[in-house]
Formats: C-alpha cells, structure tokens, sequence
C-alpha cells in the first residue's frame, strides 16, 4: 500500500485520469473530491461490498438479472444515486461537499 501525506487543497493523480483531491480536513474527517471519467466507478469501500454480495446474490439467482447486455433504462448507476446522497447530504449541512 503507498502511503502519502497531504494537506487541505492538496491532490493525488492516479493513471493519469483520475484525481483525488482533499478538500477539507475537519476533526476526524477528511472530505476528498474525486475527479475520474464518466466510465469508472467510484464507490465508499462499505457501499462496494455490499454491491459485491448484491452481485453474488444475483449470480445465485439467474432468473431475477435481466438477460446479458440488457439493462433496466430506468435504472441509476450507483455511483449516480451515491453522489445525489453526497450531494443532498452536504446541501442539508450547508456544506458543499
């Protein structure tokens, strides 16, 4: 694991396409902006594991998952609906992030 120091405004790049940025430091908290493209998946380590046991459930029940290459159209992303919670989350906080 590389482990490095930085401070509030401070970035880290990584391949080159994605940014990670700290934008706050508060208490014990550490507010981090992630610039990456559209195609990545972005995810809170307890939001993927529990995607990781949704998808084994799902590999265990074939006759629920729509056919392969098809997709819900009404259905979001969940890196979409995580970043409408950060967002909802901070506007009640006052906060922008």
């Amino acid at each position: 694991m590389l482990v490095l120091t930085r401070r509030a405004g401070e970035s880290v790049m990584i391949d080159g396409h994605i940014e990670i940025k700290v934008l706050r430091i508060r208490g014990n908290q550490v507010h981090l902006g992630i610039d990456a493209p559209a195609d990545t998946m972005v995810h809170r380590h307890e939001v993927w594991l529990r995607l990781q046991e949704d998808a084994g459930d799902l590999a265990a029940s074939p006759a629920s998952a729509p056919p392969p290459g098809e997709r819900d159209p009404d259905a979001q992303s969940p890196s979409h609906n995580e970043g409408q919670d950060l967002a909802a989350a901070a506007s009640e906080s006052g906060s922008r992030y």
